[in-house]
Protein backbone atom coordinates (compact mmCIF):
# COMPACT_ATOMS: atom_id res chain seq x y z
CA UNK A 1 0.00 0.00 0.00
CA UNK A 2 2.84 2.39 0.81
CA UNK A 3 4.32 1.91 -2.66
CA UNK A 4 0.92 2.48 -4.28
CA UNK A 5 0.35 5.69 -2.32
CA UNK A 6 3.86 6.88 -3.15
CA UNK A 7 3.26 6.31 -6.87
CA UNK A 8 0.01 8.30 -6.76
CA UNK A 9 1.63 11.17 -4.85
CA UNK A 10 4.56 11.28 -7.26
CA UNK A 11 2.25 11.44 -10.29
CA UNK A 12 0.14 14.15 -8.67
CA UNK A 13 3.22 16.32 -8.06
CA UNK A 14 4.35 15.67 -11.62
CA UNK A 15 0.99 17.13 -12.74
CA UNK A 16 1.80 20.24 -10.66
CA UNK A 17 -0.77 19.45 -7.96
CA UNK A 18 -0.08 20.26 -4.33
CA UNK A 19 0.42 16.82 -2.79
CA UNK A 20 1.58 16.98 0.83
CA UNK A 21 -0.22 14.06 2.42
CA UNK A 22 -2.63 11.26 1.56
CA UNK A 23 -5.67 9.69 3.20
CA UNK A 24 -6.60 6.12 2.24
CA UNK A 25 -10.33 6.15 1.48
CA UNK A 26 -10.63 2.49 0.52
CA UNK A 27 -8.23 -0.42 0.54
CA UNK A 28 -9.61 -3.61 -0.96
CA UNK A 29 -8.73 -5.08 -4.34
CA UNK A 30 -8.11 -1.51 -5.53
CA UNK A 31 -6.80 1.45 -3.57
CA UNK A 32 -8.54 4.85 -3.38
CA UNK A 33 -6.44 7.69 -1.99
CA UNK A 34 -7.46 11.27 -1.26
CA UNK A 35 -4.47 13.54 -1.90
CA UNK A 36 -4.35 16.85 -0.04
CA UNK A 37 -4.35 19.82 -0.13
CA UNK A 38 -5.09 19.64 -3.87
CA UNK A 39 -8.06 17.39 -2.96
CA UNK A 40 -7.94 14.86 -5.78
CA UNK A 41 -8.94 11.19 -5.56
CA UNK A 42 -6.43 8.73 -6.99
CA UNK A 43 -7.55 5.21 -7.86
CA UNK A 44 -4.59 2.82 -7.88
CA UNK A 45 -4.24 -0.74 -9.15
CA UNK A 46 -1.39 -2.97 -10.18
CA UNK A 47 -0.49 -2.68 -13.86
CA UNK A 48 -2.24 -5.49 -15.69
CA UNK A 49 -5.01 -5.72 -13.09
CA UNK A 50 -6.99 -2.66 -14.09
CA UNK A 51 -9.46 -1.50 -16.73
CA UNK A 52 -8.73 2.20 -16.32
CA UNK A 53 -9.19 2.99 -20.00
CA UNK A 54 -12.74 1.59 -19.92
CA UNK A 55 -13.52 3.50 -16.72
CA UNK A 56 -12.30 6.74 -18.24
CA UNK A 57 -14.24 6.29 -21.49
CA UNK A 58 -17.46 5.52 -19.61
CA UNK A 59 -17.07 8.31 -17.06
CA UNK A 60 -16.28 10.94 -19.69
CA UNK A 61 -19.20 9.88 -21.87
CA UNK A 62 -21.62 9.89 -18.96
CA UNK A 63 -20.42 13.24 -17.62
CA UNK A 64 -20.97 14.77 -21.08
CA UNK A 65 -24.56 13.50 -20.93
CA UNK A 66 -25.21 14.96 -17.50
CA UNK A 67 -25.44 11.55 -15.84
CA UNK A 68 -24.92 11.33 -12.06
CA UNK A 69 -21.25 10.35 -11.96
CA UNK A 70 -18.13 11.51 -10.13
CA UNK A 71 -16.03 13.08 -12.93
CA UNK A 72 -12.35 12.83 -13.69
CA UNK A 73 -10.21 15.64 -12.31
CA UNK A 74 -9.74 18.32 -14.97
CA UNK A 75 -6.29 19.35 -13.69
CA UNK A 76 -4.71 16.06 -14.68
CA UNK A 77 -4.50 14.52 -18.15
CA UNK A 78 -7.48 12.17 -18.42
CA UNK A 79 -5.77 8.88 -19.04
CA UNK A 80 -4.24 5.96 -17.17
CA UNK A 81 -0.93 7.02 -15.62
CA UNK A 82 1.70 4.41 -14.77
CA UNK A 83 4.44 4.58 -12.18
CA UNK A 84 6.48 1.86 -10.44
CA UNK A 85 4.18 -0.98 -11.51
CA UNK A 86 0.96 0.83 -10.62
CA UNK A 87 -1.81 2.21 -12.83
CA UNK A 88 -3.35 5.43 -11.50
CA UNK A 89 -6.36 7.49 -12.55
CA UNK A 90 -7.31 10.85 -11.02
CA UNK A 91 -10.88 11.84 -10.11
CA UNK A 92 -12.73 14.78 -8.61
CA UNK A 93 -13.12 14.13 -4.91
CA UNK A 94 -16.81 14.15 -3.96
CA UNK A 95 -17.59 14.53 -0.27
CA UNK A 96 -19.89 11.71 0.83
CA UNK A 97 -22.52 12.95 3.26
CA UNK A 98 -23.38 9.38 4.34
CA UNK A 99 -24.69 8.43 6.74
CA UNK A 100 -27.44 8.78 6.00
CA UNK A 101 -27.11 7.67 2.41
CA UNK A 102 -29.30 8.93 -0.42
CA UNK A 103 -33.01 8.41 -0.01
CA UNK A 104 -34.43 5.37 -1.82
CA UNK A 105 -36.31 7.65 -4.23
CA UNK A 106 -33.23 9.70 -5.15
CA UNK A 107 -31.10 6.54 -5.41
CA UNK A 108 -33.59 4.94 -7.83
CA UNK A 109 -33.96 8.13 -9.86
CA UNK A 110 -30.19 8.49 -10.15
CA UNK A 111 -29.84 4.85 -11.28
CA UNK A 112 -32.50 5.41 -13.95
CA UNK A 113 -30.62 8.48 -15.18
CA UNK A 114 -27.37 6.53 -15.18
CA UNK A 115 -28.91 3.77 -17.30
CA UNK A 116 -30.44 6.34 -19.66
CA UNK A 117 -27.00 7.82 -20.22
CA UNK A 118 -25.40 4.42 -20.68
CA UNK A 119 -28.04 3.36 -23.19
CA UNK A 120 -26.74 5.90 -25.70
CA UNK A 121 -23.05 5.44 -24.89
CA UNK A 122 -21.04 3.91 -27.73
CA UNK A 123 -18.54 2.11 -25.51
CA UNK A 124 -17.78 -1.58 -25.93
CA UNK A 125 -17.89 -3.58 -22.72
CA UNK A 126 -17.82 -7.27 -21.83
CA UNK A 127 -21.12 -9.16 -21.53
CA UNK A 128 -22.17 -9.88 -17.97
CA UNK A 129 -22.01 -13.62 -18.70
CA UNK A 130 -18.22 -13.27 -18.94
CA UNK A 131 -18.21 -12.34 -15.26
CA UNK A 132 -20.31 -15.41 -14.51
CA UNK A 133 -17.72 -17.54 -16.28
CA UNK A 134 -14.95 -15.99 -14.17
CA UNK A 135 -16.86 -16.82 -10.97
CA UNK A 136 -17.48 -20.39 -12.17
CA UNK A 137 -13.81 -20.92 -12.98
CA UNK A 138 -12.84 -19.61 -9.56
CA UNK A 139 -15.17 -22.06 -7.82
CA UNK A 140 -14.05 -25.02 -9.94
CA UNK A 141 -10.33 -24.27 -9.49
CA UNK A 142 -9.33 -25.54 -6.04
CA UNK A 143 -5.95 -23.82 -6.29
CA UNK A 144 -7.66 -20.45 -6.80
CA UNK A 145 -10.08 -21.01 -3.88
CA UNK A 146 -8.31 -23.51 -1.59
CA UNK A 147 -10.26 -22.64 1.58
CA UNK A 148 -13.70 -23.14 0.03
CA UNK A 149 -15.24 -26.20 1.72
CA UNK A 150 -16.51 -29.04 -0.46
CA UNK A 151 -20.26 -28.65 0.26
CA UNK A 152 -20.03 -24.87 -0.21
CA UNK A 153 -18.07 -25.33 -3.43
CA UNK A 154 -20.76 -27.69 -4.77
CA UNK A 155 -23.52 -25.28 -3.75
CA UNK A 156 -21.89 -22.31 -5.47
CA UNK A 157 -21.07 -24.30 -8.62
CA UNK A 158 -24.65 -25.56 -8.92
CA UNK A 159 -26.14 -22.15 -8.15
CA UNK A 160 -23.99 -20.34 -10.71
CA UNK A 161 -24.87 -22.89 -13.38
CA UNK A 162 -28.60 -22.80 -12.65
CA UNK A 163 -28.78 -19.02 -12.31
CA UNK A 164 -26.79 -18.53 -15.51
CA UNK A 165 -29.32 -20.65 -17.40
CA UNK A 166 -32.19 -18.66 -15.91
CA UNK A 167 -30.87 -15.21 -16.86
CA UNK A 168 -29.24 -15.99 -20.23
CA UNK A 169 -32.21 -15.17 -22.41
CA UNK A 170 -32.48 -13.04 -25.57
CA UNK A 171 -29.98 -10.18 -25.62
CA UNK A 172 -32.27 -7.68 -27.34
CA UNK A 173 -32.80 -5.69 -24.13
CA UNK A 174 -29.12 -5.71 -23.14
CA UNK A 175 -27.39 -2.40 -22.63
CA UNK A 176 -24.28 -1.01 -20.97
CA UNK A 177 -24.49 -1.35 -17.18
CA UNK A 178 -22.55 -0.12 -14.18
CA UNK A 179 -22.02 -3.73 -13.08
CA UNK A 180 -22.02 -3.10 -9.33
CA UNK A 181 -24.20 -0.08 -8.40
CA UNK A 182 -24.52 -1.21 -4.77
CA UNK A 183 -24.53 1.35 -1.90
CA UNK A 184 -20.74 1.21 -1.65
CA UNK A 185 -20.48 2.67 -5.16
CA UNK A 186 -22.90 5.57 -4.77
CA UNK A 187 -22.00 8.74 -2.89
CA UNK A 188 -24.53 11.02 -1.25
CA UNK A 189 -22.94 14.20 -2.62
CA UNK A 190 -24.27 17.73 -2.14
CA UNK A 191 -25.63 17.70 -5.69
CA UNK A 192 -27.38 14.37 -5.10
CA UNK A 193 -26.35 10.72 -5.56
CA UNK A 194 -23.36 10.15 -7.85
CA UNK A 195 -21.95 6.79 -8.95
CA UNK A 196 -18.29 5.83 -8.81
CA UNK A 197 -16.13 2.85 -9.78
CA UNK A 198 -16.90 1.90 -13.38
CA UNK A 199 -14.32 -0.86 -13.69
CA UNK A 200 -17.13 -3.45 -13.57
CA UNK A 201 -19.06 -2.05 -16.54
CA UNK A 202 -20.63 -4.75 -18.68
CA UNK A 203 -23.54 -5.34 -21.02
CA UNK A 204 -26.72 -7.04 -19.88
CA UNK A 205 -30.29 -6.45 -18.67
CA UNK A 206 -30.91 -3.60 -16.22
CA UNK A 207 -32.23 -6.19 -13.76
CA UNK A 208 -28.62 -7.34 -13.27
CA UNK A 209 -27.71 -3.87 -12.00
CA UNK A 210 -30.86 -3.49 -9.91
CA UNK A 211 -30.09 -6.81 -8.19
CA UNK A 212 -27.27 -4.96 -6.39
CA UNK A 213 -29.41 -2.23 -4.79
CA UNK A 214 -31.58 -2.38 -1.63
CA UNK A 215 -35.20 -3.53 -1.96
CA UNK A 216 -36.58 -0.09 -1.17
CA UNK A 217 -34.64 1.28 -4.14
CA UNK A 218 -35.56 -1.55 -6.52
CA UNK A 219 -39.32 -1.10 -5.94
CA UNK A 220 -38.97 2.48 -7.20
CA UNK A 221 -37.23 1.48 -10.45
CA UNK A 222 -39.90 1.33 -13.19
CA UNK A 223 -40.54 -1.39 -15.75
CA UNK A 224 -38.58 -4.27 -14.25
CA UNK A 225 -39.14 -7.93 -15.05
CA UNK A 226 -39.65 -9.17 -11.48
CA UNK A 227 -38.92 -12.81 -12.33
CA UNK A 228 -35.66 -11.87 -14.04
CA UNK A 229 -34.78 -9.59 -11.11
CA UNK A 230 -35.18 -12.50 -8.68
CA UNK A 231 -32.95 -14.72 -10.84
CA UNK A 232 -30.36 -11.94 -11.09
CA UNK A 233 -30.35 -11.50 -7.32
CA UNK A 234 -29.57 -15.18 -6.86
CA UNK A 235 -26.86 -14.96 -9.50
CA UNK A 236 -25.24 -11.87 -7.99
CA UNK A 237 -25.20 -13.42 -4.51
CA UNK A 238 -23.46 -16.52 -5.84
CA UNK A 239 -20.92 -14.49 -7.83
CA UNK A 240 -20.01 -12.29 -4.88
CA UNK A 241 -19.72 -15.31 -2.59
CA UNK A 242 -17.35 -16.95 -5.07
CA UNK A 243 -15.09 -13.88 -5.21
CA UNK A 244 -14.76 -13.85 -1.42
CA UNK A 245 -12.86 -17.18 -1.60
CA UNK A 246 -10.39 -15.98 -4.22
CA UNK A 247 -6.91 -16.26 -2.70
CA UNK A 248 -6.20 -12.79 -4.14
CA UNK A 249 -9.29 -11.21 -2.55
CA UNK A 250 -8.55 -8.28 -0.22
CA UNK A 251 -12.13 -7.27 0.58
CA UNK A 252 -12.35 -6.25 4.28
CA UNK A 253 -13.92 -9.10 6.28
CA UNK A 254 -14.43 -10.84 2.95
CA UNK A 255 -14.46 -14.40 4.24
CA UNK A 256 -17.18 -13.63 6.79
CA UNK A 257 -19.19 -11.89 4.07
CA UNK A 258 -18.86 -14.91 1.80
CA UNK A 259 -19.92 -17.33 4.52
CA UNK A 260 -23.02 -15.24 5.22
CA UNK A 261 -24.03 -15.29 1.56
CA UNK A 262 -23.53 -19.06 1.29
CA UNK A 263 -25.88 -19.42 4.25
CA UNK A 264 -28.49 -17.32 2.46
CA UNK A 265 -28.17 -19.37 -0.74
CA UNK A 266 -28.49 -22.62 1.21
CA UNK A 267 -31.64 -21.32 2.92
CA UNK A 268 -33.35 -20.62 -0.42
CA UNK A 269 -35.67 -17.92 -1.80
CA UNK A 270 -36.80 -15.21 -1.57
CA UNK A 271 -33.40 -13.85 -2.55
CA UNK A 272 -32.36 -10.59 -0.87
CA UNK A 273 -30.71 -7.79 -2.83
CA UNK A 274 -26.96 -7.52 -2.43
CA UNK A 275 -27.46 -3.91 -1.31
CA UNK A 276 -29.48 -5.12 1.66
CA UNK A 277 -26.44 -7.09 2.87
CA UNK A 278 -24.07 -4.16 2.26
CA UNK A 279 -26.26 -1.95 4.42
CA UNK A 280 -26.04 -4.32 7.42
Amino acid sequence: MERAVSAAMSLAREAHLSAEHAVVVQNSNKLAVRILPCDVLARVAAVGQHVGALEIAVAQGLAARGAPVAPLDSRVERRVHERDGFAVTFWTYCEDRSPPGPSPASYAEALCRLHDGMRSLAVAGPHFTERITEAQQLVLNRHASPELAGPDRDLLADTLSEARGAVSGPSGADQLLHGEPHPGNVLNARSGPVFIDFETCCRGPVEFDVAHVPDEVAVRYPGLDQSLLSDCRRLVLAMVAAWRWDVRDEFPNGRRHGEAIVGILRKGPPWPALGALDAQ
